[in-house]
């Protein structure tokens, strides 16, 4: 199944925070298909922090959602996430935005992600790797 993916950093060395994320995205939660380019954005939620390197990736992948959130959750800690507060500056942050065509309404786990109606750049990313010219699924 087609999924696509959001890495967010904000702390250290951004880039390569993203980079490590990537190669363990690749070996362990699936095949990356495409990568967006990368964009700096401003922090959503709480904005007194350091700005965000953020890029998005398409992945083909053989996990069911929330298998792949686990996964996911998995990576982030091995990249260096720690807990901190909800929007707080992080290591690394990875999203399910979509996956296929699925719909998710849990605590745990929303499909598609809400960010698509309330972040820009989410719009930006699925158009550049998913649909240039066809409706957000919201």
């Amino acid at each position: 199944m087609k999924s696509l993916l959001m890495l967010g950093s904000n702390l250290g060395n951004r880039g390569e925070n993203i980079g490590r994320a990537l190669k363990l995205i690749e070996r362990f939660a699936g095949r990356i298909l495409k990568e967006s380019s990368l964009l700096e954005t401003a922090p959503f939620g709480v904005v007194n922090q350091p700005y965000f390197l953020n890029k998005g990736v398409l992945i083909e992948t053989y996990h069911p959602p929330f298998e792949l959130l686990r996964v996911l959750k998995w990576i982030e800690r091995r990249v260096g996430r720690y807990p901190t507060y909800r929007w707080g500056p992080r290591v690394i942050d990875i999203d399910i935005i979509t996956w296929g065509e699925v719909k998710v309404n849990t605590e745990k786990l929303k499909l598609p992600h809400p960010g698509l109606r309330e972040r820009e750049f989410f719009k930006e990313i699925y158009r550049e790797l998913i649909r240039r010219e066809l409706p957000l699924p919201l």
